[in-house]
């Protein structure tokens, strides 16, 4: 039977955080709406590799960037600027996914710490948590803006180890992305994997410990890996 977490570790950015919204800023400024999804993938894609080129760049700045060549050929409705503050700030106006107040409530009242770490900034969580009243569940929201890397280097999962004070087989990661499960898995964590789409994990990345299709869910399972 395996050992319960006693740190939970979630990334924010679409795992606790919705990011549909950000679909209608593209429209917002005379852009096609699925160009929401290219540019969060061509953003993590350029973080990725600067992390691998040894850098540690900022997400807001990458963002920024990557909207700027993607918007660049778009006939937008205002100046390329503006579009590009509009999008941007849109990530500030998200909310959370509906079952997420209750979940972190449930795994905060079984006794675990919860912390946040986000490729993102710290203050994209503070705007989530704080209206949904969840923000005294979390002992440390954490930013790789702190770290030496971006997720899923393994110096980002230590990073967080170390500010915890625990080593990194105490902690769980949760996420929604395969990546994140992965790099998490080779750096000594538990994981669980949110499944909201009911998708397939990809085998070409280590398997998540727990697989749960709503964060509510989670708690119910590692009750059960915590009975005698």
């Amino acid at each position: 039977m395996p050992t319960p977490p006693s740190v939970i570790v979630f990334d924010v950015n679409e795992t606790l955080s919705d990011m549909s919204p950000m679909g209608a800023r593209f429209a917002e400024v005379g852009a096609a709406p699925p160009l929401a999804s290219l540019w969060f993938a061509t953003l993590l894609r350029d973080g990725f590799a600067l992390t691998a080129a040894g850098d540690n760049g900022r997400f807001a700045d990458i963002g920024a960037e990557v909207l700027r060549g993607l918007l660049g050929g778009v006939a937008l409705d205002r100046g390329l600027d503006e579009a590009v503050d509009h999008v941007m700030a849109g990530m500030a106006g998200l909310g959370l996914h509906p079952d997420v107040p209750e979940g972190v409530r449930a795994l905060e009242n079984a006794g675990y710490r919860l912390i946040t770490l986000t490729n993102g900034s710290t203050t994209v969580a503070e705007t989530l948590f704080t209206p949904a009243g969840i923000r005294d569940a979390f002992d440390l929201l954490l930013s790789v803006e702190d770290a030496p890397a971006w997720k899923p280097a393994r110096a980002s999962y230590e990073y967080a180890a170390a500010a915890c004070g625990v080593e990194p087989g105490q902690m769980m990661l949760v996420a929604v992305h395969p990546w994140d499960i992965h790099g998490a898995a080779r750096a000594g964590l538990a994981t669980a994997w949110i499944n909201r789409a009911r998708g397939a994990y990809p085998t070409h990345f280590t398997g998540p410990d727990h697989t749960v299709e709503s964060l509510g869910d989670l708690a119910v399972v590692l009750a059960r890996i915590s009975m005698p």
